[in-house]
Formats: structure tokens, sequence, C-alpha cells
């Protein structure tokens, strides 16, 4: 019997889910529909499979080997998992560069969130 995973959803994932729906949902709403359900499908395979994703190729050049990612042209879900949970970490464009969107996240939250 396989072990089942629990699929959690970062709010920055959640918001990274919701944009592109909402860009895509602009111009046609029923592929709107359908990429969200694609999106999500995706998303859970990951209960019963969370190897299934290779590791993020531009991070494991920094030698970061723990997160992992989906590829649903044109998006990636980045992920990472322990225990018996699955992170889900981010939907981002694949045709933008990882490393760019993850510095500027970084940027933006320290702006947001300055240490004393």
């Amino acid at each position: 019997m396989n072990e089942c995973y629990q699929v959690l959803w970062s709010k920055t994932a959640e918001q990274d889910l919701f944009a592109i729906i909402a860009f895509i949902h602009d111009t046609n709403p029923q592929a709107a529909v359908k990429a969200f359900t694609k999106i999500k499908d995706k998303a859970g395979d990951l209960l019963l499979l969370p190897e299934r994703g290779r590791v993020v190729p531009e991070l494991l050049a920094q030698g970061v080997a723990h997160y992992r990612e989906l590829i649903i042209p044109p998006w990636r879900i980045i992920y990472r998992f322990s225990a018996d949970t699955v992170y889900v970490l981010a939907v981002i464009d694949s045709r933008r560069n990882v490393e760019d969107v993850l510095l500027a996240r970084l940027i933006r939250t320290h702006h947001e969130n300055p240490l004393p």
C-alpha cells in the first residue's frame, strides 16, 4: 500500500495560481478553468508520488537539492516534501528565470518585513 502525503499550498503559491488564472480569465474564462484544473490535478498527484518531480536544475546548480518541480507547460510547480507532507511553494511561468523570480521575492519580502 502506498504512503499518502498531505499537500499544503503556501500563501505565495496560492497567490501565484490566482494571478495566473485571473490573467487567463481576462481573455478566455474557459481556458482559465481548464488551466486551474490542470495545475490543481497535477499538484494533487503529489499525494502519492512526491518523488516524481525533478530537482529544480537552477537550484541544484547552486547546491540546493531539496526543491523539486512538476512541469505543466508553460508553468512550473515548485515544491518540497518531508515526512508525510508536500509543500507547494510556487507556481511560476517556465519562460521566466527561476533565480530572478526567487531574488525578486526575497527582495520584496525584505522590504515588507525588514529586520530591526
